[in-house]
């Protein structure tokens, strides 16, 4: 069985190693150029840099056909991992993709999150598969890591958001002028962003954002963290410090947002990716 997943999975090198994965690309679109991978420092440079707003676009179904077709005539089982259909239309792209490839026998996973707690899905299911396991256990597994695992951030600023559309432009546009900075994170069910809390400072957010999560997991547990920003590595030691006092940590690499993502946020995001170290134990 081969695994398919998208650049909304965010994952650092070192869970890469010995894992083989098919990407397929998220297109960025940013100051009359479009881009198919680019480095993270330089696209959160080229953003702080200019007042123009990136778009994205997601794979085309021919996209997924032209992989899937290829993938096929290596090993007709494929699993297809995805970034949330809340947020991106990438699963349905796979989802009219397969009845187009009938070499294959193509499951698609809707992971309704991104980033990190997407890659954790990705990372895992190869783990698995490396580990021999069949579709019908990895299936499971990855719904206990959908149910188990949270994303969450904060940011300093609401203009990517408001123009992406991800939150309502008035109420964006009110929370801009105020200066909060809300506490965001994704609903399982709908996997859209919710909003948990809100601050006025993005000091007392990263407090608070630590304070949700203990909220959620209680304080003392053990717990599999990996940090992300895009261009905010101060933030991020300031988070580290406040989830090594609330958890014990099993840290990964921190991470930075993938552009394709970035490019809905801004280079101010910071935040974690959270879950039961239970959850992974004897797969990574």
């Amino acid at each position: 069985m081969q695994i398919v997943t998208d650049q909304g999975a965010d994952l650092s090198p070192q869970q890469l190693e010995g894992i083989k994965l098919h990407v397929v690309p998220l297109r960025i679109n940013f100051e009359g150029k479009t881009y198919e991978d680019i480095d993270a420092a330089k696209f959160y440079e080229m953003l702080s840099n200019s007042e123009n707003f990136p778009t994205t676009s997601q794979p085309s179904v021919g996209d997924f056909v032209t992989l899937y077709e290829k993938l096929a005539q290596e090993d007709p089982d494929i699993l297809s991992i995805h970034i949330s259909s809340g947020l991106s239309g990438t699963v349905n792209s796979a989802r009219a993709a397969v009845p187009m490839v009938p070499s294959a026998r193509i499951t698609v996973v809707d992971t309704k999150t991104l980033s990190c707690p997407q890659g954790w899905q990705v990372e895992c299911a190869a783990r698995a598969l490396q580990k021999g396991w069949s579709l019908e256990r990895i299936l499971p597994l990855l719904n206990r890591i959908g149910d188990q695992v949270n994303g969450i951030f904060t940011l300093s600023s609401l203009r990517y958001l408001i123009h992406g559309g991800r939150i309502s432009h008035i109420k964006g546009l009110v929370a801009s002028l105020l200066n909060i900075k809300p506490i965001i994170g994704v609903e399982r069910a709908s996997g859209k962003y919710v909003s948990f809390a809100q601050e006025i400072t993005l000091k007392r957010a990263i407090n608070r954002l630590v304070d949700v999560v203990v909220q959620r997991y209680g304080e003392g547990s053990r717990l599999r963290v990996q940090l992300l920003h895009g261009m905010n590595p101060e933030a991020v030691a300031m988070m580290k410090e406040g989830v090594e006092k609330a958890f014990e940590c099993v840290f990964l690499p921190t991470v930075p947002v993938a552009p394709v993502l970035g490019a809905h946020t801004g280079a101010s995001l910071v935040g974690m990716s959270v879950g039961h170290m239970d959850v992974f134990e004897g797969l990574v």
